[in-house]
């Protein structure tokens, strides 16, 4: 049955900003583009790591589906201190770290479409503990 989260789908304004945010500010590594027959760019899909990626197509923001209760994406970092310090680096606004009601550190950035971000970092205490492997 299901085995675990395979991608996340964005549609964003201007491709080449998005991929530059994801790649080259967050890390993430091009797997590979969606090219039409005439050899047009208008997606690309990005590895985060393990089983998962991200996906996201050029379109106009608002085709995205009317009432969709999308709220956040949250990728799991290995040292929230560390993480939060190297994107402030890399010039991004990241708020400060904070330990959440599920005992997991987390913390926030935006993508150039507004696109909220958190930065998750379990715990010895996570609530999800139980479940990670």
């Amino acid at each position: 049955m299901i085995k675990g989260l395979a991608h996340v789908c964005f549609t964003v304004s201007d491709l080449a900003k998005s991929e530059a945010f994801y790649r080259d500010r967050l890390g993430l590594t091009t797997a590979f583009d969606f090219v039409r027959d005439d050899g047009t760019r208008f997606g690309v899909y990005l590895h985060v790591g393990g089983r998962c990626f991200l996906e996201l197509f050029e379109g106009k923001l608002s085709a995205r589906a009317e009432g969709q209760p999308y709220r956040h994406l949250c990728l799991e970092v290995d040292d929230i201190e560390g993480t939060v310090r190297e994107l402030r680096v890399r010039g991004l606004e990241v708020s400060e770290p904070k330990l959440g009601s599920d005992q997991s550190w987390q913390a926030w950035i935006s993508d150039p479409d507004g696109n909220r971000i958190e930065l998750h970092h379990y715990t010895t205490a996570s609530k999800q503990g139980p479940f990670l492997k």
